[in-house]
């Protein structure tokens, strides 16, 4: 069954923004993969990159916030078990980017959908790519929403310095959204994910300053302070209700599962690797650095944030404005901020935008403003192809994203309620059904109910985690006026 889809919906290099000027089909394989597709180039570092642009984003501003909500044990401990959770079932997914079991002649899987049709098939395709294509459509929405308050953060602090702290400096956040939306509309015209490298690059880049501030202004308000504040069990009840303990709880579940959210983009990312050695190989080393990389920063930031402010510890660390000075260095973070969500914007999108174009050539075959490219001029540059349909429906959907984002701003109840959503079933559920497929692992064996247990309990956090998110947003509808949100 999944051989016959893929087939059938195969597309040329050019559906994906590759100029050629040869037959797709040709056995020359120094042009040309074994899928006819051209040459990928991808390697263990372009697959980081991409990994952390999608792993170190926004979410990482918010975990000094839900460690105050767990507390000194509590707290990293899930930070650990998320991170493992996320390595083990990462590497169950890189064994399905080929078919039957076979890592070097397999059928490719292009998206995570192909590999779900592949290995499991029937209703949970239309499941998978329900909660995918959803999910990243939130991503496009929260992304757009922190990148605005970071871009205020800028004008506030220097405000701030201005007038020496006695002018609140309240501003509107619809601008900023507009002006990340327009950055956003001229960057997804780029037409495929293998063209993304050298955005993952700068934004990977952009992800470490931006944490490595975050980090060294923990320490040096830990520093200050003499002493380290936080409790073993988090926020107090006296500072909160213990109703509002135990949802900001199961809403730091969610701000955690979000912080590792990148597995809905694993199998688009291990399509760009370059084989030998085997994809599945280098995508493992790149999926171990990443991961081991991004808890040590999540661990320093979180800790050393909620070390600094104990229960007053800010939903975003770098905007919530428990750091006033050096306003400088804030002003870096928060571009570095801005920078970097302009291209995870980008690696999180672009398989949506694949799926919606791939439908409409396969739908509408014969139309010229589906399918025809137009090349375009540049001076001191190859030609450029542009795509009408392309154009318009990417342009859209950044249109529309941007505009809910100024209907719901909010930052903390959005982050949790994506990693709820996301967590459970594109990290864990998918990723263990598909390798128990192509394992053949027997029913009720010792291996099949380990990977069982595993899966229920994380779809009970998520469940938990979910609702808090919701509690969340619930209570900031009730003081949000669209359009108008100041901060």
């Amino acid at each position: 069954m999944g051989e016959n889809t893929a087939s059938k919906n195969y597309l040329p290099p050019q559906a994906f923004g590759v100029s050629v000027d040869r037959n797709p089909q040709s056995s020359d394989s120094k042009w040309f993969d074994d899928d006819g597709r051209p040459k990928r180039t991808g390697d263990v570092w372009t697959a980081c990159a991409h990994i952390i642009t999608a792993v170190i984003g926004s979410g990482v501003l918010s975990l000094a916030w839900a460690i105050a909500q767990l507390g000194w044990i509590a707290g990293p401990t899930v930070m650990l078990l998320f991170s493992l959770v996320t390595y083990y079932t990462s590497l169950l997914l890189t064994s399905c980017y080929r078919s039957a079991g076979d890592p070097v002649n397999g059928k490719r899987n292009y998206t995570y959908v192909d590999a779900v049709r592949a290995n499991l098939g029937g209703v949970k395709v239309k499941i998978c790519g329900f909660v995918q294509y959803v999910n990243f459509f939130g991503v496009a929405i929260g992304y757009t929403i922190a990148s605005s308050i970071s871009m205020m953060a800028i004008k506030r602090s220097n405000c701030f310095h201005q007038s020496g702290g006695k002018d609140p400096c309240h501003m509107n956040a619809t601008p900023y959204m507009i002006g990340f939306g327009i950055a956003e509309i001229l960057l997804s015209q780029i037409p495929g994910f293998d063209q993304l490298h050298w955005l993952s690059l700068v934004a990977a880049v952009m992800s470490f300053t931006y944490s490595t501030i975050g980090l060294g202004l923990g320490v040096g308000k830990v520093i200050e302070n003499k002493r380290v504040r936080g409790s073993l069990t988090g926020i107090s009840i006296g500072t909160v209700t213990q109703t509002q303990k135990i949802w900001r709880s199961f809403q730091a579940l969610g701000d955690v599962a979000f912080a590792y959210s990148y597995s809905m983009v694993l199998i688009e990312i291990q399509d760009t690797i370059k084989a030998p050695p085997l994809e599945s190989k280098t995508m493992k080393k790149a999926t171990l650095i990443s991961v081991a990389v991004t808890t040590l920063f999540y661990m320093f930031c979180g800790c050393f944030g909620y070390a600094a402010f104990g229960d007053q510890a800010p939903s975003n660390l770098l905007t919530g404005f428990g750091f006033y000075n050096p306003y400088w260095l804030l002003d870096i973070a928060n571009a570095a901020i801005v920078i970097h969500l302009v291209g995870a914007y980008q690696v999180f999108c672009q398989p949506l935008f694949a799926f919606i174009e791939k439908e409409a050539a396969r739908r509408f075959p014969d139309s010229n403003f589906v399918n025809k490219d137009f090349k375009i001029s540049i001076p001191g540059r190859r030609p450029c192809n542009i795509n009408l349909f392309r154009m318009v429906w990417r342009t859209l959907f950044v249109v529309t994203t941007t505009v809910i984002s100024m209907l719901l701003p909010f930052f903390g109840g959005v982050v949790s309620l994506l990693g709820a959503f996301a967590f459970w079933p594109l990290t864990v559920y998918f990723p263990v059904e598909m390798y128990i497929s192509q394992k053949k692992i027997p029913k009720w064996s010792t291996r099949w109910l380990c990977l069982q247990t595993l899966s229920v309990a994380c779809l009970i956090i998520s469940i938990a985690a979910g609702a808090g998110a919701i509690a969340a947003i619930s209570h900031d509808v009730k003081t949000t006026k669209p359009f108008h949100t100041s901060y």
